[in-house]
């Protein structure tokens, strides 16, 4: 038996026989798990999987067994993922730590840096938040305002940002502050992390079109941080910013264009099973009995899985070293699109049993369709619009002249 043969072996035999053992029932490949000191649970089980699994490294199978991770190489890291959709298993810890500010400390962070934050991450100890925006720095980020005035071992926060999802439920904050106004706007920014649970931070949700709060604004009155927490030295946040930027941008282009990311390998197509349901099928071999819609059905599938192939090769490579580059904002735009006209189709195949908002005659999964096909309207706009990141594949990925 083959090294990668026996690892399969050891994890089958881990996640089928070990797991069911210590957890009794199993979280769903639905049940998404944040962590965090107030750690909500989609699922009973979702905390102690997220433990379990930890212990192993395979919340983070590719980072550093000194952090906390895997350590496994891109082979054996989709082995893993192979394994939990064969199971019907979720991601066992997923938030922007995993996605966003690890995998900017493994590229910029000292090792203190990573040893104190990196094992809480993977943990799922922390949950953390992002400050970029600001009421008048969104698309044009460098024009931030909030600042960090550093006095010997300390750091004093002034200021807001805004956009900043799930603050609210948030322990710590990675984002960038002004910390020199002379010279270039992009000189005087300074990346740094610090913790929410502190006198001088307000974190108020904002209410969305879908009647949803993931969106927060956060205020800041002399709020602190540490200097140990500055990333990559002061006035050098602007070259952090745009790195992790390209993180975010790959995580949103994955999480809203693959729909299926978390289903089990079993499991349909959900759109046909949709269509079946509200159009109808024909008789003879089950098929959706519109024609039309089919073809839309069929269409969007296709554009589906190939973005999804596109997104793996971009994980492989990620895998391999390379880090996300402008070519993540081709992700993003395709991405959100993608679910925007995702959830316009699925609009579309409930009729008028996916616009409504309450009350008798819609169930659960009707009302959500609305709330969905509301939320994804701000899908081209979050994380960077849809216009910024045209001109981002413009001028560094075409080359085109300015």
């Amino acid at each position: 038996m083959t090294d990668v043969e026996s690892f399969r072996a050891e994890l089958v035999e881990f996640l089928e026989r070990e797991l069911p053992r210590q957890l009794g029932e199993l979280p769903p490949a639905s049940a998404d798990y944040w962590g965090g000191r107030r750690p909500e649970l989609p699922h009973p089980s979702s905390k102690r999987y997220c433990e379990l699994m930890a212990e192993r490294g395979l919340t983070a199978p590719t980072w550093p067994r000194e952090y906390g991770g895997g350590g496994l190489d891109k082979e054996r890291a989709k082995i893993l993922v192979a394994e939990l959709r064969r199971l019907g298993l979720p991601i066992p810890l997923v938030g922007f730590g995993m996605s966003m500010i690890g995998p900017t400390l493994l590229q910029f962070g000292t090792d203190e840096q990573k040893r104190e934050h990196l094992p809480s991450i993977v943990r799922g100890e922390i949950r953390w938040a992002q400050g970029y925006s600001e009421p008048n720095a969104g698309s044009d980020l460098a024009s931030l305002a909030a600042s960090a005035r550093i006095s010997g071992d300390e750091i004093a926060i002034n200021g807001q940002k805004v956009w900043t999802s799930y603050a609210d439920k948030a322990d710590w904050m990675f984002g960038i502050f002004r910390t020199d106004t002379g010279g270039k706007k992009q000189e005087g920014i300074t990346f740094l992390l610090l913790d929410l649970a502190q006198p001088g931070v307000e974190v108020r949700p904002i209410k969305l079109i879908s009647g949803a709060s993931p969106f927060c604004e956060t205020f800041f009155t002399d709020a602190r941080a540490r200097t140990r927490d500055i990333i990559h030295g002061v006035g050098n946040g602007w070259t952090v910013a745009k790195a992790l930027l390209g993180h975010e941008r790959t995580m949103i282009g994955d999480v809203f264009g693959a729909g299926g990311r978390g289903r089990p390998a079993t499991t349909g197509n959900p759109l046909v099973e949709l269509a079946r349901d509200y159009i109808g099928e024909r008789q003879q071999g089950g098929r959706i009995a519109d024609p039309v819609v089919r073809d839309r059905v069929t269409q969007f599938t296709m554009e589906e899985r190939c973005f999804a192939l596109t997104m793996q090769r971009s994980a492989d490579a990620a895998k391999a070293g390379h880090k996300p580059g402008p070519e993540s904002s081709i992700f993003k735009i395709y991405g959100t699109e993608l679910n925007q006209r995702r959830q316009e189709l699925m609009l579309a195949l409930r009729g008028p049993q996916g616009v409504g908002w309450e009350g008798e005659g819609f169930d659960a999964r009707e009302l959500a369709q609305t709330r969905d096909w509301l939320r994804s309207r701000g899908n081209t706009i979050e994380g960077g619009t849809s216009e910024i990141q045209l001109n981002i594949i413009a001028k560094h990925v075409l080359a085109l002249p300015d």
